[in-house]
């Protein structure tokens, strides 16, 4: 087993991570680069031939590093996963003592599990739309429904000057509900670092924008990212109509799965309907995983 810290090219990590979580893109990593932490990538071969891709985030605690390595490793081969995480552990570009946790997509046998797994929605966009809209819940297919008969229209607004205000709001809301956002540089930097992979899906009525919604491209995949409504937008199903825009159009440009984010039924379980209604599956991720020094037996060994 080989981990390599210093190889990982731009293109080559685009093409092996086209399918991959957002937080495995290579410009994800360059977002966190770009405002101070140190991000990391390891390319894993095994008999020459690549295995697995790590974007790993360091952190310093005194003398000590803490790695995290967020709904990763890509795996791109059947491969020991185990002794893949050991061997990063031990490789890590950091001095002193380290600690390695993993948010991976699937549990990894023998690590020490830290935090419960979640759950995200996942829409499959390679159906027919024709399969799409049949897959839709019927409550969720009659407020689309709705949205059109309101005389609501959906406008394509993304150059960075058409949702400076969305991300305003969305800093906002953050403020003000106490929780962090993501890096505030994140969508300019996706505007400039390739263009076209911003999609803002604007609903009008009567000349005032009602809601918008905003994903992000990456590979063969999108993220949905942000999203606002106002009174009106709630009323007349807003979300609905940007969000089926939103499927007709990445469906065009070539995206073959859209993540709709977690789901938390008990939290919000307006926006959990939402996001299932539409037809998307919910998928257990892996548990938040600390990667012990010595290789753990399984139980029953």
């Amino acid at each position: 087993m080989e981990i390599d810290w210093t190889s990982a090219r731009v293109e080559s990590w685009r093409k092996a991570a086209a399918g991959a979580p957002l937080q495995q893109d290579w410009d994800w990593g360059e977002i966190l680069s770009a405002a101070g932490a140190q991000v990391a990538r390891a390319v894993v071969r095994s008999g020459g031939a690549e295995v697995a891709l790590a974007q790993v985030l360091l952190r310093r605690f005194g003398p000590a590093t803490l790695a995290l390595v967020s709904r990763g490793p890509v795996w791109l081969a059947a491969v020991d996963q185990p002794a893949v995480l050991h061997a990063l552990r031990r490789s890590l570009p950091a001095r002193g003592p380290r600690a390695l946790v993993v948010t991976p997509d699937d549990t990894v046998r023998g690590m020490v599990p830290l935090v419960t797994p979640t759950h995200v929605a996942e829409l499959n966009l390679k159906p027919t739309l024709d399969d799409l809209r049949a897959g839709l819940h019927g409550k969720w297919r009659n407020r689309l429904a709705a949205a059109g008969r309101a005389g609501l229209t959906v406008r394509r607004e993304d150059r960075p000057d058409r949702y400076a205000w969305l991300l305003e709001a969305e800093a906002a809301q953050a403020r003000q509900r106490g929780y962090r956002g993501w890096p505030p540089n994140l969508v300019p930097h996706w505007h400039r670092s390739v263009p076209g992979r911003v999609h803002v899906l604007s609903a009008w009525c009567g000349g005032e924008r009602v809601a918008a919604m905003l994903f992000l491209r990456h590979g063969r995949r999108a993220t949905y990212q942000i999203g606002w409504s106002g009174p009106d937008g709630r009323a007349t199903s807003a979300h609905n109509l940007c969000l089926w825009t939103a499927i007709e159009a990445l469906r065009a440009e070539g995206v073959a799965l859209l993540d709709l984010g977690t789901v938390d039924t008990e939290a919000a379980p307006g926006l959990a309907r939402f996001k299932i209604g539409c037809g998307a599956r919910v998928r257990r991720l892996g548990p938040t995983m600390w990667v012990p020094p010595l290789r753990l037996r399984p139980r029953g060994r």
